[in-house]
């Protein structure tokens, strides 16, 4: 039988605890992954070797891929500060830009890598270029560079991407507006609203091949508000921002938490960009879209509330087999 096509679209590291319990599933996974971040060990590289920025690839090929433990953690390898050059770098970006810079192309590199890590699925970066980011904010001030974002004061209006290097209009990469048109599904996020799903979202064609495709658009809502992003903001918030960036209502299910996030659990420190937890405006939800799924999605670790992934996919693959009937 024909397996259900999946696409999953964002970056950062919301997509791959989703990536990682859906490859268990019987469906046909594509990861369609940011590359507008400026930031960090990806930025320099970038920087560097002008190609996209190798970070958030290389965790979803972690998620995707039944690579040992073992080969992930030597993957994963962060370079101490007192390596000099090779300070703060995961020997997974090396890795990465490296077979990009051999095979023409990071396009290339990823489908190399996902054979050669046993990926469940394919792997596409949004865009074959590096791109950069512009958030203009309400007061009108705009800054440039993803990294930057969240230093301003202020209350995003929208974002827009430019190819990093050339004037041209930002294209997706070969077979992503094609894979988005023959999905059964399309899962938005979990992961930064502004600065890992809308950079995908904001690329003309892949805009386009989102409002064309039949597919069930899902959005997988955050968890916690963050820090210079989504202050003050409920899941209906969200929503209406990633409609109004593609034209009009495309989103047709949300998924939100509803498990509360013990008030004294935040570890500050360590995820010091989250915020509180979104709040909930169930109306507000129902005006924009078809269905709204409300369950426990929570995970606490590690001081941070993040997504279970088996319990998303759970809800996603109950929504695929109602739409199959």
């Amino acid at each position: 039988m024909r397996k259900p096509k999946v696409t999953v679209i964002g970056g950062g590291t919301g997509i791959p605890i989703i990536l990682n319990s859906l490859r268990h599933e019987e469906v046909d996974i594509t990861a369609i992954v940011t590359v507008a971040d400026d930031g960090g060990s990806s930025g320099k590289l970038r920087s560097v070797m002008q190609l996209p920025p190798p970070g958030d690839l290389r965790n979803v090929l972690v998620a995707m891929s039944d690579m040992p433990k073992f080969y992930e953690k030597v993957f994963q390898y962060r370079f101490a500060d007192s390596d000099g050059a090779l300070a703060g770098h995961p020997l997974g970006n090396l890795i990465i830009s490296g077979i990009a810079e051999m095979q023409g192309s990071t396009y290339n590199a990823m489908q190399l890598l996902t054979k050669f890590f046993h990926v469940t699925g394919k792997i596409y970066p949004a865009s074959e270029n590096p791109l950069t980011l512009h958030a203009v904010f309400k007061d009108g001030h705009e800054v440039t560079g993803e990294s930057y974002i969240a230093d301003y004061k202020g209350m995003i209006d929208h974002v827009y991407v430019t190819n990093t290097y050339n004037n041209e209009e930002p294209t997706a990469s070969r077979k992503v507006v094609e894979t988005i048109l023959n999905s059964d599904m399309i899962v938005l996020g979990p992961g930064s609203l502004f600065t890992s799903i809308l950079p995908n979202l904001v690329i003309p064609e892949i805009k386009q091949a989102l409002l064309d495709t039949s597919a069930e658009v899902a959005y997988v809502c955050n968890i916690m508000t963050q820090y210079g992003e989504t202050e003050h903001f409920t899941d209906a918030n969200h929503v209406e921002v990633l409609n109004r960036h593609l034209g009009q209502d495309a989103i047709d299910t949300v998924l939100v938490n509803i498990q509360e996030v013990p008030q004294d659990y935040m570890n500050s420190n360590q995820f010091d960009e989250y915020l509180v937890q979104v709040e909930h405006d169930f109306k507000g939800l129902r005006q924009q879209v078809k269905r709204v799924i409300s369950s426990d999605f929570l995970r606490l670790e590690n001081g941070g509330a993040f997504h279970n992934g088996d319990y998303v996919v759970r809800e996603l693959m109950n929504l695929l087999r109602s739409k199959e009937r």
